[in-house]
């Protein structure tokens, strides 16, 4: 009963949205407010209050309300930059440095190098979702498959980069070494990420150059090479999407773009643009924490675990773990806490090389996390679009792709030296 919520969305939305034939019928929002009071209704034993109280301890816990100042300062910075040329600008500068052919695999391998270099999937399409958008509308590309594009190779660092909170939740729990993780996780992912590559490489053959590239503005593309220097360099992402703020305002002010009061105004409109993506969020949170204070998470572990025999089998059941607690919760790294020490139990007791324990969690919490409408990956990206989080599921290659790696890693017993 406890799970049953999950349920109730997936009813309401998905497949109400397929029936309809249009994933715009059924707002996200509604689909989110009628399971979040279903999942208080069920939450029986405790007096409403209590349970209205325990839905808000979750929709405002830390995790949510960092992502909720993300998305505020993404919506200004996005919006500010939009008003004063700066996305027009790095989207001319791409075009006249890129041939067509090579847009959607320049686009995807952008996004695995900065996701590599910091670490973390929502930088990364916070900094290059705007400009694929603006290459979408130059080059007639659907823009579903350009936002997923950058959510596909965002995940390529999340899962292998040394400072993810990923990769560090599944080494200190398995009790493995960073860079032995990163050695199995890379046989399991880097050839799938080449065949992505490549898809995208015989893809973008039918991408057109647009009739005319206007010319560059450099002091417009400004803010965005600062925004992505310094996501490389590890600043933390509310750091430099308040410099890249206050570098379109200072250079749509010289320029002449708009005034102080049209600088507040396009910033004002961009945080707004946000409100559907915060109120998904908190509501998301709320109703994922009684799912967890419901014993809907300890069910799943001990389902999940009760029939384990043989070291394949460990490795499918802390695949199976990590995947269906980030369900629950909408966030990778907290799946991987979660099951982190059932996991390393499951492992000693079968014999599972904790280098391999440790990559299973890494990849199937990323494969999970990169498809989940409701994950702030998605929702960023889509906020950031203006589309349906669920447009960009057809296109998700990389995160279909690494799942299928992980799922044959276990059951082809690959790589063998960790098997």
């Amino acid at each position: 009963m406890a799970l049953s919520p999950l349920g109730v969305f997936v009813v309401l939305y998905l497949i109400t949205s397929i029936i309809a034939g249009d994933f715009y019928k059924v707002p996200l929002t509604v689909a989110f407010m009628l399971a979040s009071v279903y999942a208080v209704m069920i939450s029986t034993g405790r007096p409403m209050s209590q349970r209205i109280s325990a839905f808000s301890r979750g929709a405002s816990s830390e995790q949510m309300m960092l992502m909720i100042w993300i998305f505020v300062l993404a919506g200004a910075f996005a919006s500010s930059a939009k008003a004063m040329g700066s996305i027009d600008a790095t989207v001319n500068l791409t075009l006249s440095l890129l041939p067509p052919q090579m847009l959607l695999a320049g686009l995807f391998l952008a996004a695995c190098f900065i996701s590599l270099s910091i670490g973390t999937s929502v930088g990364t399409i916070v900094a290059l979702t705007p400009i694929a958008s603006g290459l979408a509308d130059e080059t007639g590309t659907s823009l579903a498959m350009m936002a997923a594009v950058v959510v596909g190779g965002s995940f390529f660092g999340d899962n292998l980069s040394f400072i993810s909170d990923t990769t560090i939740a599944a080494t200190s729990t398995q009790g493995c070494r960073l860079s032995d993780k990163f050695r199995v996780n890379s046989f399991i992912v880097v050839p799938a990420a080449i065949v992505v590559l490549c898809v995208y490489l015989f893809l973008g053959a039918g991408v057109h150059a647009p009739a005319a590239i206007d010319s560059v503005e450099l002091v417009k593309v400004i803010p965005y090479l600062a925004v992505l220097v310094c996501a490389i360099f590890g600043i933390n992402v509310m750091v430099v999407l308040v410099l890249g703020i206050v570098l379109t305002g200072l250079i749509g002010l010289v320029t002449g773009m708009y005034d102080v009061f049209g600088w507040f105004k396009s910033m004002g409109d961009g945080i707004m643009g946000m409100g559907e993506l915060i109120i998904v969020t908190m509501m998301a949170g709320g109703m994922l924490e009684l799912i967890k204070r419901g014993g809907g998470i300890d069910y799943i572990m001990g389902h999940l675990t009760r029939r384990v025999n043989g070291k394949r089998g460990a490795e499918l059941a802390i695949g199976a773990l990590v995947a269906v607690v980030d369900l629950c919760t909408a966030n990778n790294t907290v799946a991987i806490i979660t099951v982190g020490g059932i996991a390393h139990q499951i492992g000693s007791r079968y014999g599972v090389d904790s280098r391999k324990a440790a990559s299973i969690l890494d990849t199937f919490s990323c494969f999970t996390q990169g498809l989940l409408p409701y994950g702030a990956q998605m929702l960023m990206a889509a906020g950031l679009a203006q589309l349906s989080p669920v447009a960009m599921l057809p296109y998700l290659y990389y995160p279909f792709a690494i799942g299928i790696a992980a799922m044959l890693s276990i059951l082809l017993r690959y790589p063998r030296r960790y098997s």
